[in-house]
C-alpha cells in the first residue's frame, strides 16, 4: 500500500516509518521542518514538508501523495510535563491538531479517495473516574473532567468522533515510555523521579496504563491492514496504581523511593488534575486490540519495560 503519515518525525512516527517500509509499503511522511526530511529518506520513505493547521498545505501534500491510507500522528506535545495546573495550555497545539488538523486531513482524504484512515488518540485520564479500575472502549469518557483538562478532553473526543464517523480507526495509546520520551532515559519524568520531585500523592490509587513506544508503532503498523473501524486501546497487559508503578520506576533507574504526601498538601502545587491523576483515574484494557488487531505488546508489562525498555 501507499501510506501517508502526517507527523512522521514524531515519537511514534519515527518508529512507524521503518516498520511500514520493511513490510513493503511505500511511505510518504510529513514534517514541519525541511531539515528533518533527510531522516525519512534515510529509512526509505519520501519526505514532504506540511503544516497540519494549513488546509491548503495538507490538501496539496495528500493529493500529491495519492495514498491508499493516511495515518494521523500530528501532535505538538511540548511544555506540559509537570504542569498539571495548566494542563490545557500545554496541550493547546495538540488540541488544534486534533480538531482543525483532523478536519484538514479528512477533507483531503475524501477528495483523494483514501480508503483507510487511522488517527492517534490517548487513553488514561480521559476515562470515566467511577466504577471499576479498568475500562474498555465501550465505557464512556469522563463526563465531568477536571477544569484544567476540559479543552484537551474535548480535543480527544473530537478526533475520535470525526475519525470513527468517517469509517476510520482511532488508536488510544497509553502512557508512552521508551527512548526519547518523558518516561525514558534522560526524559523529564525520569529526571523528576531521580530528584524525588514526583511523589506518591494520597494513597496513589490512580490507575495508569502504559505502552512502550515501539509497541505503539507496531500496533499502528498492523492497523494499516487489519481491524474494523472504531476505537482501540493500545496499552500493555497490566494497568497499575501509582503506588505500584512509581516506586518500581524509581527502583528500575536506581533512584531513591518516591516521597509520599497527602492530597491536600499536593493540591496547591499540582492542582485538581494532578491530584486526580495520582488518586482517581482509571486504566484501560487491551483485550479488543489483542482480539481484533491480533496485536500483542513486546513488553507485556511496564514492570519489564521499565527495566529493559527505557533506552
Amino acid at each position: 500500500m501507499r501510506v501517508f503519515i502526517a507527523g512522521a518525525t514524531g515519537a511514534v512516527g519515527t518508529r512507524l516509518v521503518p516498520l511500514l517500509v520493511a513490510s513493503g509499503h511505500e511511505v510518504v511522511g510529513t514534517s514541519r521542518s525541511e531539515a528533518r526530511l533527510g531522516e525519512l529518506e534515510r529509512v526509505g520513505a519520501t519526505g514532504v514538508v506540511m503544516d497540519g493547521l494549513d488546509a491548503a498545505s495538507v490538501r496539496r501534500a495528500v493529493l500529491d501523495a495519492h495514498p491508499d491510507a493516511i495515518i494521523h500522528q500530528l501532535t505538538g506535545l511540548k511544555g506540559q510535563v509537570g504542569d498539571t495546573k495548566h494542563f490545557d495550555q500545554g496541550f493547546a497545539a495538540t488540541n488544534a491538531l486534533r480538531t482543525r488538523g483532523t478536519d484538514h486531513l479528512l477533507a483531503a482524504a475524501a477528495e483523494a479517495g483514501v480508503g483507510r484512515f487511522i488517527a492517534q488518540s490517548y487513553t488514561g485520564w480521559p476515562n470515566e473516574r467511577t466504577g471499576g479500575p479498568v475500562k474498555t472502549e465501550e465505557d464512556p469518557l469522563d463526563s465531568n473532567p477536571t477544569r484544567a483538562s476540559r479543552e484537551t478532553l474535548a480535543g480527544i473526543r473530537y478526533v475520535e468522533q470525526r475519525t470513527t464517523d468517517a469509517g476510520g480507526l482511532a488508536l488510544r495509546y497509553g502512557n508512552l515510555y521508551g527512548p526519547g520520551n518523558d518516561i525514558g532515559r534522560g526524559g523529564a519524568i525520569v529526571v523528576m523521579v531521580r530528584a524525588r520531585k514526583l511523589p506518591v500523592v494520597g494513597g496513589g490509587t490512580g490507575v495508569w496504563s502504559f505502552c512502550n513506544i515501539e509497541d505503539a508503532a507496531s500496533a499502528t503498523a498492523i492497523a494499516v491492514t487489519r481491524g474494523a473501524p472504531g476505537l482501540y486501546n493500545i496499552v500493555d497487559d497490566e494497568p497499575a496504581p501509582v503506588s505500584e508503578w512509581l516506586p518500581e520506576l524509581a527502583r528500575a533507574i536506581g533512584a531513591k523511593p518516591p516521597l509520599r504526601i497527602p492530597a491536600w498538601m499536593a493540591r496547591p502545587l499540582i492542582g485538581e488534575h494532578g491530584v486526580s491523576m495520582m488518586t482517581q483515574i482509571r486504566g484501560s484494557s487491551n483485550a479488543k486490540a489483542n482480539r481484533e488487531l491480533g496485536w500483542k505488546p513486546a513488553w507485556p508489562t511496564w514492570r519489564e519495560g521499565f527495566r529493559t525498555g527505557l533506552g
